[in-house]
């Protein structure tokens, strides 16, 4: 029994002599691991949830509505596969909330324009919510900075022009938003 016990103490002894000498044993090595992707649905869905509840007080989800689609702030005529995609999930979204959305896909028309600094719907627009009794649009624009990209909403009331709703919100633009913004990041045109 002493000579077991002499052989652990001998051990311990030589175990922390070697740890004093080779130092302490190397730390694991960090590992990368990349941030979470930017869930866009998420993102979209909630910012159609709090265009919604600003909504619910004067506009009654029976009213028909036209979504425009979500254009790059710089370039009116401009949008790229990320403004469709987010055009398309708000209008889905809000659609599962209970509105009437009149599902407008328009080639080779401009949905808004500027004038005089501000932006417009277009005659185009307007019409089209004629012809389906909608009286609010919303509409969209978009702004990449390099490291994030900052989307407005606005539902419009079309009889008075008056913003009935708005909403600000903005994505990482990781790697997937840099591909849907299209190589430049300006966007590529709806024509």
């Amino acid at each position: 029994m002493v000579r077991l016990i002499s052989t652990l103490v001998a051990a311990l002894l030589v175990s922390g002599c070697l740890e004093t000498l080779m130092g302490p044993p190397p730390a694991a090595m960090p590992v990368y691991t990349p941030p979470p992707a930017t869930d866009i649905t998420a993102s979209n869905y909630a910012a159609a949830d709090a265009l919604m509840e600003q909504l619910r007080p004067t506009v009654p989800s029976s009213t028909p509505l036209v979504v425009a689609t979500i254009v790059n702030i710089n370039s009116l005529e401009d949008s790229s596969p990320l403004g469709r995609l987010m055009t398309e999930q708000i209008s889905g979204r809000l659609t599962q909330g209970g509105y009437k959305v009149i599902e407008v896909k328009l080639r080779n028309q401009l949905f808004m324009k500027r004038s005089e600094g501000e932006l417009m719907l277009t005659r185009e627009l307007r019409d089209i919510a004629k012809r389906h009794s909608a009286s609010v649009a919303v509409t969209g624009t978009y702004t990449d900075s390099g490291k994030r990209v900052f989307v407005n909403l606005k539902a419009i009331r079309l009889d008075d022009n008056v913003i009935a709703a708005a909403v600000d919100y903005d994505l990482s633009r990781d790697a997937q938003i840099k591909t849907l913004l299209g190589t430049s990041g300006s966007g590529s045109s709806l024509k």
